[in-house]
Order: C-alpha cells, then sequence, then structure tokens
C-alpha cells in the first residue's frame, strides 16, 4: 500500500496545472458509452482511479474505453448487457450513473448499490423518485437496483432533498430524459458546473436541454443520441486545493487552468482569510501578504461554498490565529480529517455538523491516515505546512480524484515523495 512522506516548511513557488474534472468526466463517459449510437471522443480527462473503475464498468456493459493522453475514446458496443455487478460498483459511487441511461436505453437495469468514500450516508433516493416519476418501476433485491421501462415518459418532478439538490440525481434522471417521450421538468434541479457540462455535452449529442446552469431544466425527449468530440471542464476542487496549498506554504503559485466562474465562493473565503488572489485569463497567483483572518464558513450547494473543499479549509483555519467556525450543510458526518488534524497539534474540536477551529501558529509533522478523498488532501496540505515529517497513508482515497498529486506539488517545491510498503 503506498504513503506519502512530506517534510514540511517549504514555500511553494511556480506554477501548477488543474487537471479536467473528474465529477464532469465520470456522467459524460456514462452517457457516451450508453446513451450514444457512435464514438466519442472526450478531451480534458485525468488519469484517475476512478475514471479506472467506472471504465470497466462500461466495458462489463458492452462499451469499449481508452484513455491515452489525458483524451478518452468511448465506442457504446453491444446493447444487450444491463447489470452493474458489485465487485465493480463497490468500489466508486459514481457507478450510479449508469442506472437511468440503462433503463432509457434497454428498458432494464440492474445496478449494484454504489460504494466510495465513507462520509456518512448519502441515499439514492432521488434517483430512484425521479426514474419512478419518468414511468420506471423500481424495486429492491438482495443489494441490488432493478429498474424496469418499456418506454419512459416525460413528467413534471421536483428534486430537491433534505439537505439541497442532488448532482448525482439530477444528472441520472437528466441522462434518461434525453430519450424519454415528451417533454421532462426538473425543478430543484443541481445547478453544478459539473451538471451543465454533462448537459452541454448531451446537448452536443443531439440531446435537447433547456435552463443549462439553472435550478430548472426542460428536456424535451428525442429519438437517439449521436456520438460527439467534447473537451471536459477544468476540476474547480483540484484548483481550490492548489490555492489553499500556495496559502498555507506562504508561498508564491500560479494555479494554471483554474475557472474562475466556477470558484467564486471559494475565492471569497480565501480572501477574507487574507489571501491575495490575482486572476489573469489563464488562472490564477496566490500570495499571502499579511496575516490570515478567522472567517467562518457554512457549506451548501453551488453556488454556496462546497463541501469538497471543507476540509481543506479546515486545514488553512487550523494555522489561522482566533476562532473559525465551520458548519458542514451538505454530509453531516464529514468531519473525520478533523481527529487527524488535531493529530498534528490542530485545536479543533467537533460537535455534529459544526466544527470549532481554534487556529495555531504551527503545525507539527505526524503519522496520518486518509478517511477519504478530501480529508486525504487537507491532510497533503497540513504535512507541506506542518513542522516536520508527516507520513499520510491510505493515499488510495486521494488517487480517486488527484491525478499525479506528488509529482504536481514536487514540481512547484513540495518535498513529497510516494512509497510503497
Amino acid at each position: 500500500m503506498d504513503r506519502l512522506i512530506i517534510n514540511g516548511g517549504k514555500q511553494l513557488k511556480g506554477t501548477i496545472s488543474v487537471s479536467g474534472s473528474k465529477n464532469a468526466t465520470l456522467p459524460i463517459a456514462v452517457a457516451a458509452a450508453i446513451l450514444a449510437d457512435s464514438s466519442s471522443v472526450i478531451h480534458n480527462v485525468p488519469n484517475l482511479n476512478d475514471i479506472d473503475s467506472l471504465c470497466a464498468v462500461l466495458e462489463v456493459l458492452g462499451a469499449t474505453t481508452k484513455l491515452e493522453n489525458s483524451t478518452l475514446y468511448i465506442e457504446p458496443g453491444d446493447r444487450s448487457a444491463y447489470e452493474a455487478p458489485y465487485d465493480l460498483v463497490r468500489k466508486m459511487r459514481a457507478s450510479i450513473y449508469v442506472l437511468g441511461p440503462l433503463v432509457a436505453r434497454l428498458g432494464i437495469a440492474k445496478v449494484s448499490f454504489p460504494g466510495g468514500c465513507a462520509i456518512g450516508p448519502r441515499p439514492v433516493d432521488l434517483h430512484l423518485k425521479g426514474l419512478q416519476q419518468l414511468g420506471a418501476e423500481v424495486e429492491i433485491d438482495s443489494g441490488y437496483i432493478i429498474a424496469r421501462a418499456n418506454r419512459l415518459v416525460g413528467a413534471e418532478m421536483y428534486l430537491r432533498g433534505p439537505h439541497g439538490s442532488s448532482v448525482g440525481a439530477t444528472a441520472n434522471v437528466m441522462m434518461a430524459a434525453t430519450l424519454a417521450d415528451g417533454t421532462t421538468t426538473i425543478r430543484g434541479a443541481a445547478c453544478e458546473p459539473e451538471v451543465a457540462d454533462l448537459a452541454n455535452f448531451l446537448n452536443a449529442m443531439g440531446a435537447d436541454i433547456g435552463g443549462v446552469g439553472t435550478s430548472t431544466l426542460t428536456i424535451h425527449g428525442v429519438k437517439q443520441l449521436h456520438g460527439t468530440e467534447y473537451t471536459v471542464i477544468p476540476d474547480r476542487i483540484e484548483a481550490g486545493t492548489f490555492m489553499v496549498a500556495g496559502a498555507v506554504t506562504k508561498g508564491e503559485v500560479f494555479v494554471k487552468g483554474a475557472p474562475a466562474e466556477h470558484l467564486g465562493a471559494t475565492s471569497e473565503k480565501l480572501i477574507e482569510a487574507g489571501v491575495q488572489l490575482d486572476w489573469a485569463d489563464d488562472g490564477v497567483r496566490v500570495r499571502t501578504p499579511r496575516d490570515f483572518q478567522a472567517v467562518h464558513i457554512a457549506t451548501d450547494t453551488y453556488p454556496g461554498f462546497p463541501t469538497d473543499m471543507q476540509a481543506q479549509m479546515m486545514g488553512l483555519l487550523s494555522i489561522t490565529p482566533g476562532i473559525s467556525t465551520i458548519t458542514e450543510g451538505i454530509y453531516l458526518d464529514r468531519f473525520m480529517h478533523a481527529s487527524e488534524l488535531n493529530r498534528m497539534g490542530a485545536d479543533i474540536r467537533v460537535e455534529g455538523n459544526h466544527a470549532v477551529v481554534r487556529g495555531k501558529l504551527r503545525l507539527s509533522g505526524a503519522p496520518v491516515m486518509a478517511s477519504d478523498l478530501r480529508a486525504g488532501a487537507v491532510l497533503v496540505l497540513a504535512g507541506m505546512a506542518a513542522a516536520g515529517e508527516t507520513v499520510v497513508s491510505r493515499i488510495y482515497h486521494i488517487d480517486r480524484g488527484y491525478e499525479n498529486i506528488e509529482q504536481k506539488l514536487a514540481g512547484i517545491g513540495a518535498d513529497i515523495i510516494r512509497v510503497s510498503d
């Protein structure tokens, strides 16, 4: 099992590039493999474990995939397979994306309940509700979701759940609705850039989706979709992570490819905390000319502060003088990284979905363990800011969402290496 060994205290300086968005690529690849009648070429695809895992699922379903030089080639292939088995789906939650497209295309889907990061319950009830409103019959049998429909029919629905809109449910239902009879209106739809990117890709395939980027989507069903060539948006969470990396090391980092239009809430909190951001056409320069200031953060659905940046900001706040607070409004149990940061000398107290962070001047290196993707990212950030050596284990979580993270960070001055047991 691989580990990252980090010797902290090095200022990061230079240019670091942002890869394509993992969370946009995953549903786009599903749409290309299941819904299209011909091959697709998708550019700016990150080379990640999650992409490999999804491609394995798509190949079981009959598609042919090849990732080469950040370009993913997808040939839909066979149209008879409809089961996504447990041994593949358990590796990543995004496998649930095949459910809606399979029902729309084949009239039947059998998909194991998905796995993924252990960051609290993330039910699929909104996915099932949306498909049922399109006319699918859904049952649960021995850990599998089985959905059937002779033909999906457009409908009006409200998909917002108790903790806000659902990116996964919006994407799943939107993909299914592209081949349904009639018109589907999704109210309470997720507005995240990754959902908009999927909608733009579907439209490039011949779909008819209106309201892209808003909370109300209108999908007019079409008879068929064709393959296309498309470029995925940059990964806003990777960009935000690198912005925090520049800040916690008191360095000067240019994050090339950072999408300003998708980083509003993250940028606002970084500026409020005392970080200087100078935007250019092709990215952002991060500086720390003054002392950090305590801030208060509450995660929310887009365009609110992203839950996927909560851990990284906690790392910054752990070395920020004063008392900061974080309220997690999306995944209420997403604070497992706090105890690992405390092992490094942070002072973080968690009560329910609230965390109180009392900033320290410096953290100390320690052996720590990643519990999920973003928890792993903050431990790398904390290790670079800390005095001494930090060893981060269970980094397969990090590899799910960051492409060559140690190589990218070493390229701007981090003392970080990957070792295998």
